[in-house]
């Protein structure tokens, strides 16, 4: 495993980190809670250090998990989790958005709670989760300072979601000096990753990139192949066949990124992220023991090359050669949508 530095904070974190949405819910597979940490310790047997959770994530539950399967390797781990969400006051319904609360007495309560479940007195990152431009003021600013001055959190980063866009956020982050940027990034949805990574080189920023769903919801690493049977539940499972079936198709272009016995289709996927130099992790969603030894290896796979990297450029300014729509018009949206539509850009929708 290598290791990256979230802006200029000092934190370090593994290229590849543990979304630890997975941890906690059941919407990525119905787990016990041994098998939960099961998964947690093998992680950091592979390398991973960076643990990226959330308090909305099982409503508190994956921070508790996460603090049972770390505790002993707490001086060896960096954790990041993530406030803003108000499910304290309000019940969750299915895969629903709560409602959000960025109020600065607000956003410490959470910290703290947080804190408390961790079983830690510190974050190294703490992230404003989802965060509207207009909810990010000058108060909550001056918070999250307070927060940092009295050691409480290390960096601090602002997270992007649940749907792509979020540019004007991107910018706003950058010029308000986040450490770092959470966001959906991936060789076939590019415009959120793409966006905050040139907006960091034209204004020289610190700002560090951490990418999410980097296999598109399961296409790049074919977890989602055409005979593939979701379960009941899987965010993936309201999606148009039309979606997976373009998807397919965008995949047998990249062949050329697989190579035999050194780098697999999943893996490639990873190393095309790291090779923008912005981006500090990846933080893929785990589902078995199986990713986690074949994604956390990928930080150690042969980089792709500048005519790997050149190739997926072209296949990506001319959408891999495909010429029809892939059904997720109605999904699309970006807050308003104002400003994905202002810059003709199209966009998909992906969840963690």
């Amino acid at each position: 495993m290598n290791y990256r530095t979230l802006g200029d904070s000092g934190v370090e974190v593994s290229e590849v980190g543990f979304g630890a949405w997975v941890v906690g819910t059941d919407w990525w597979g119905d787990r016990s809670d041994e098998e939960t940490i099961e998964m947690v310790q093998l992680a950091l047997d592979q390398g991973i250090t960076y643990f990226d959770t959330g308090d909305v994530y099982g409503h508190g539950e994956s921070e508790k998990l996460l603090a049972r399967a770390l505790d002993e390797y707490r001086d060896e781990i960096t954790l990041g989790t993530k406030v803003g969400y108000d499910f304290y006051n309000h019940p969750q319904a299915g895969h629903g958005e709560l409602p959000k609360n960025l109020e600065p007495d607000w956003i410490r309560t959470c910290v703290e709670r947080s804190l408390d479940r961790l079983d830690t007195d510190h974050v190294e990152y703490l992230q404003l989760h989802n965060a509207n431009v207009d909810e990010v003021t000058p108060d909550v600013m001056e918070t999250l300072e307070e927060l940092k001055e009295e050691g409480l959190v290390d960096a601090l980063g602002w997270a992007m979601g649940p749907s792509i866009g979020w540019l004007a956020e991107h910018e706003r982050a950058v010029d308000l000096d986040f450490d770092g940027i959470q966001t959906v990034f991936n060789v076939f949805e590019q415009t959120p990753g793409r966006h905050a990574l040139d907006h960091i080189e034209a204004t020289g920023a610190d700002t560090s990139v951490v990418a999410r769903v980097p296999h598109s919801s399961g296409l790049l690493n074919e977890h989602v192949r055409p005979d593939t049977e979701l379960e009941a539940g899987d965010h993936r499972g309201f999606r148009p066949d039309a979606w997976y079936e373009t998807g397919w198709e965008k995949l047998e272009t990249l062949r050329f990124l697989e190579r035999d016995g050194e780098r697999t289709m999943g893996q490639a996927a990873i190393q095309w992220l790291l090779s923008h130099d912005a981006v500090a992790s990846v933080t893929p969603t785990f589902y078995t023991a199986e990713d986690i030894r074949e994604w956390a290896a990928a930080s150690e796979t042969p980089p792709l090359s500048d005519e790997e990297v050149e190739r997926v450029e072209e296949l990506y300014q001319t959408n891999f050669g495909i010429d029809r729509d892939d059904g997720m018009d109605s999904l699309r949206s970006s807050m308003d949508g104002d400003d994905i539509r202002a810059a003709n850009i199209d966009k998909q929708v992906a969840d963690d």
